[in-house]
């Protein structure tokens, strides 16, 4: 008799789950304006493509298009690269024009710089924002004669 119950208990809760984990449909937004941000290292160069508030759109990498070892950080891998990540961007989101940050010394910056233009979308500015060293702070404690 008790078993009985419990089974029923467990299958009124198995309904009610069901009846409540029904997902709305995802929409997608449009973004007219974006930033397109490009980090290239010696090893890889990793695009990401944003809107201006800084939410990721698409996102792609050299290593992610099928490129492995020192191939990663060539300039023919980073403009592939930047277009896969571009082509989602513009297909999924309508994106027509992006400003481009640029970080880091490797061979793929302006390969992916190049990229965005020929996949049809307008440059508004290019900035490059790669840190500069500068010595640091004065180490703490007493000076040296």
């Amino acid at each position: 008799m008790a078993e009985e119950e419990i089974k029923n208990n467990e299958a009124t809760q198995v309904d009610e789950s069901t009846s409540k984990t029904k997902k709305s449909k995802k929409t997608k937004r449009i973004v007219n304006a974006g930033a397109v941000h490009i980090q290239a290292t010696f090893n890889n160069t990793i695009i990401s493509v944003t809107d201006k508030s800084g939410g990721v759109l698409a996102a792609s990498s050299a290593g992610a298009n099928g490129f492995r070892g020192s191939k990663k950080g060539t300039a023919f891998a980073a403009g592939v690269a930047a277009e896969k990540a571009l082509e989602i961007a513009k297909k999924n989101h309508a994106l027509n024009s992006v400003d481009v940050y640029v970080s880091g010394i490797g061979l793929g910056r302006d390969a992916a710089i190049r990229a965005v233009s020929t996949v049809g979308i307008k440059i508004d500015s290019i900035t490059d924002v790669t840190p500069i060293a500068h010595g640091g702070v004065r180490p703490k404690g007493e000076r040296k004669p």
